[in-house]
């Protein structure tokens, strides 16, 4: 079943992501060659009698792309100049470069919603609702009713930046911030707990832990999937910050293989965990997808920004060079990022 849920996790993410793409290229009166999911070889393949577009299934099931024509500027081939990507103004290419992260951002807040609905939602807040005594935390006078404020100088707005600076604390003194009922300010150095599990994994506790009463209705369930989402994008941005930082090691990253045992993990803890996993990592994809690199759709929004500023496009020699140095440099991480996970599991 894990197997299952894996493809049809990462299958609805990319299905998604590539919807976004082709729904505003069609729109926008681009022609569309195809629109696959997967990668390698055919499985599946539909194309309407008369029809423009292909539609395909592809055995390898990671990844996906929407064949557009001018998507290179030499496209030589005989459709419509009219209907090349290249030819259109750059607001409509902008719109079509962003609309597969948008979509990826918008089925995450669906999901969030949909599960707050049929399960209930907690708060998201950093408000702290149990210290658990003998841990750092109760051994520093934080107490039930505070509010992290910040950690280590770093302002926090939800339960999921509090535990992911902790994670980064790597066992130091940490200075937190909180604030009471009474609005009072105070602060206090709190030193994480070393946790170790079988396999030798080590994590880090302070031991406090939020509210988990759950909350049911369309106004809470609603309010849940925006603080949420919110809360999961302003997370992938942290990370993002502190990998180039240092704050976040590249071996901490996970490609396929790592993802395939977290979904099997979630799997067990029932289908909550895997519409909330599945959400995380759809807005992890969409934020990676508007990072401004070379074989992303953010490396392709900043040459559209380049070209509005030098009011010309940048030659598709030079954008190819670019984007093929990219595309390498991107799967010599994922070799890497790969081999670390199986490397993890042994």
């Amino acid at each position: 079943m894990a197997i299952v849920w894996f493809i049809l996790i990462l299958g609805a993410i990319i299905l998604v992501h590539e919807f976004g793409h082709f729904i505003f290229s069609k729109l926008f009166g681009v022609y569309v060659y195809e629109f696959s999911i997967g990668m390698g070889p055919k499985i599946l393949h539909y194309k309407k009698k008369g029809g423009e577009t292909e539609y395909c299934l592809r055995l390898i099931p990671i990844g996906g792309f929407v064949s557009l024509a001018g998507e290179d500027a030499d496209d030589n081939s005989k459709i419509d100049k009219d209907r090349k990507l290249c030819n259109k103004p750059v607001w409509k290419r902008f719109i079509i470069m962003v609309a597969g992260a948008t979509f990826n951002f918008l089925f995450a807040f669906v999901l969030l919603f949909v599960m707050a609905l049929i399960y209930g939602s907690t708060s998201t807040k950093p408000i702290v609702a149990n210290v658990s005594e003998g841990y750092p935390a109760y051994e520093a006078g934080i107490k039930a009713g505070d509010r992290v404020v910040s950690v280590d100088g770093h302002k926090t707005s939800s339960w999921n930046e509090v535990q992911l600076y902790v994670q980064m604390s790597d066992g130091k003194n940490m200075t937190f911030v909180l604030e009471d009922a009474s609005k009072n300010k105070r602060e206090v150095s709190v030193k994480p707990m070393v946790m170790e599990d079988e396999e030798g994994n080590k994590s880090y506790v302070v031991g406090i832990s939020l509210d988990t009463t759950k909350k049911t209705g369309l106004v809470n369930s609603f309010v849940y999937a925006c603080e949420t989402t919110v809360s999961l994008y302003k997370l992938m941005l942290l990370t993002l910050k502190q990998l180039f930082m240092g704050g976040v090691s590249v071996k901490d990253l996970s490609g396929p293989v790592g993802i395939y045992t977290v979904v099997d993990s979630q799997a067990k803890q029932g289908l909550a965990s895997i519409m909330y996993l599945t959400a995380y990592l759809s807005m992890n994809v969409g934020v990676i997808n508007l990072i401004p690199f070379p074989a992303f759709d953010g490396g392709k929004v900043l040459f559209l920004i380049i070209e509005k500023i030098r009011r010309k496009p940048i030659k598709a020699r030079t954008e190819g060079i670019i984007n093929s140095i990219g595309f390498g440099l991107l799967i010599l991480l994922m070799i890497y990022v790969t081999l670390n996970d199986i490397l993890r599991l042994f």
